[in-house]
């Protein structure tokens, strides 16, 4: 499971011509996607919502993909598209924040989930291998069936494995391969799966949010956005992203413990147990992935912090205008910009007490406490906070970083063609099962599914 956001802390750096023209890039894509907005695709007696986040991460993929045969003033080429991976890092916590601002004020209901929202992790950190891992055995994996399964294989994974086998090893290619089918294809996976499993209307939505809190901010924006997307009410669409943040906040907090001492060991265990049994020879047990978890890596922004407040002020307005067009929210409204205002400020102030703190405690989690402190029902000022915040919908936010994860894709599309079709399979497996078990688990503890 991924960790908190970290947010690098230098002091230098700033937004370039270059860095311009991807920010111009990252705002048609938003235009374009909110104007194409939601599109259903039936499949039977279900359904796939495609949403604008989707558009703008599939559009920006397709940018980048084909930067090669466009004009240099037009193309988004590879230097680029590392800078919009970066960019992906301090755009997170806006969202992050408008979440934060949610769960504050939805803290009862929270509280009533009693024992649903605690035990699904557990869900969330064995899914991964009790879904993937007999898969992979199946398809003839060996040893980098442990890595490719024992998380979602985020940067701590990467780190977790690379310190425990190194990145060389069977486990290092197995994580590094999950790692890169995340990074190109996670989010969209998840929210069609999401929004498939919404649409069939046998799990309780508030079961399927905790289930879309898989560690990962980009994931979980895509899959809360799906099912939320498919609610009747608002009210109900708002609990949705409420639950999603919820989960996501502990197992961000929790999740490199708990992958380290209790996934870790369970999937090595298991694939003792199971390789005797299930296991295959094929082209894939004699066939190694390449491992390169330098190029893997997120790239560490360089931007100052005054490029880094430029850079969340600039979302804020690429999302007033998806909230503008898809959500009939004026820009002009006192209270729409007040709503943004106060998310930017919760960023502001978390991010201070990140740098204040000696970056000790992830930034995500202040900002996450922030926005809960803001709208904790019994402060005096958090049902004004709320009133504010709540014109802003948390799918105009998620829009533009998606944009931006779109423009990034195209830089590890090389390595992901030489994973092999196999170990996709994997991966693809493995997210599912994190998704279903937390799923799975919570619906256990809510009794009755909405039918």
């Amino acid at each position: 499971m991924s960790t908190a956001l970290k947010i690098p802390t230098t002091t230098s750096g700033s937004i370039g011509a270059d860095h311009v023209r991807l920010f111009v890039a990252a705002f048609l894509l938003v235009l374009i996607a909110e104007l194409i907005g939601n599109v259903s695709v039936p499949l039977a007696h279900a359904k796939v919502v495609l949403l604008p986040l989707l558009w703008a991460l599939l559009i920006g993929a397709a940018w980048g993909l084909a930067s090669r045969r466009m004009p240099v003033s037009l193309a988004i080429g590879e230097p680029l598209q590392r800078t919009a991976s970066s960019i992906l890092q301090p755009a997170l916590l806006l969202f992050i924040a408008k979440l934060g601002l949610l769960v504050g004020g939805s803290l009862p209901k929270l509280a009533a989930a009693g024992f649903g929202l605690v035990f699904q992790e557990f869900g969330h950190f064995f899914g991964t291998a009790l879904f993937g891992l007999p898969v992979a055995l199946l398809l003839g994996i060996k040893r980098q069936a442990i890595g490719a399964t024992f998380s979602v294989g985020r940067e701590p994974s990467l780190a977790i494995i690379g310190e425990r086998f190194g990145m060389q090893s069977p486990e290092g290619q197995g994580v590094l391969a999950e790692y890169l089918t995340g990074t190109v294809f996670g989010a969209v996976f998840i929210a069609l799966l999401a929004g498939f499993l919404a649409s069939l209307n046998i799990f309780n939505p508030l079961a399927l949010a905790m289930g879309a809190g898989v560690g990962s901010g980009s994931m979980m924006a895509a899959a809360s956005g799906a099912i939320a997307a498919q609610q009747a009410s608002p009210e109900l669409a708002k609990d949705v992203a409420t639950f999603a943040a919820a989960s996501n906040l502990i197992t961000t907090t929790v999740g490199t413990y708990f992958t380290l001492f209790l996934s870790l060991p369970f999937t090595i265990w298991a694939y003792k147990v199971l390789e005797p049994l299930l296991g295959r020879t094929t082209k894939a047990s004699i066939e190694s992935a390449p491992a390169d978890a330098a190029h893997a890596l997120h790239e560490t922004s360089s931007f100052g912090f005054g490029a880094q407040v430029l850079t969340w002020l600039l979302v804020g307005v690429f999302a007033l205008l998806g909230n503008w067009i898809t959500y009939n929210a004026s820009p002009a409204d006192p209270l729409v910009l007040g709503g943004m205002a106060t998310i930017v400020g919760t960023v502001l102030v978390g991010y201070a007490l990140y740098r204040l703190t000696s970056a000790k405690v992830p930034a995500v989690i202040w900002v996450s406490l922030v926005g809960m402190l803001l709208t904790f029902p019994q402060l005096p000022f958090a049902a004004q906070v709320a009133a504010m915040t709540g014109k802003i919908n948390f799918l105009a936010l998620a829009t533009p970083i998606l944009a931006f994860a779109g423009l990034s894709i195209a830089k590890d599309v090389p390595a992901f063609r030489r994973l092999g079709w196999r170990i996709v399979v994997v991966s693809f497996t493995a997210n599912a099962g994190t998704f279903l078990g937390a799923t799975l688990v919570a619906q256990f503890f809510m009794h009755k599914p909405i039918v």
